[in-house]
């Protein structure tokens, strides 16, 4: 069993080995919108999770995640094979890809801080003109 300082170690050089691989090596256009953000080993360092994200090709398209899984899926065997030949190790890990879910719960949430935002300036705007409810001195004086 490795350490996972050993782990991690390895985890961040595939990590840049796939990024460069898919932006330089790799001629599949569907790999054009795929963008590598983290990768993570088992501590035997038998398998590696590479994630990634998929923008769409012009501002206004949706991302294919479908066509982003399949041309990862056909680009495996040789990012494994790019990988086994830098990494000086026994075993060349096993490739496996996530779709990263962190920029859309980020987004998600932005969207909700937004709608909080603007709820607290409805709020502030109907507080400069409140009054208090009663009489300016509620306690009674006898």
């Amino acid at each position: 069993m490795a350490d996972n300082a050993r782990a991690g170690r390895m985890a961040k050089r595939i990590l840049t080995l796939v990024a460069t691989a898919l932006e330089r090596d790799i001629k599949d256009p569907r790999l054009e919108t795929i963008t590598v953000t983290d990768s993570r080993m088992t501590g035997d360092l038998h398998d590696a999770t590479i994630f990634y994200t998929v923008r769409g090709k012009n501002i206004d398209d949706r991302p294919d995640y479908k066509q982003a899984a399949l041309a990862l899926e056909s680009a495996k065997g040789q990012l494994r094979r790019i990988v086994g030949a830098d990494l000086n190790v026994r075993f060349t890990p096993t490739l496996s890809f996530e779709l990263d879910s962190v920029p859309e719960a980020s987004a998600n949430m932005e969207a909700l801080l937004e709608i909080a935002r603007k709820r607290d300036a409805e709020l502030a705007e109907l507080r400069k003109n409140a009054k208090p409810a009663g009489d300016p001195n509620p306690y009674k004086a006898d």
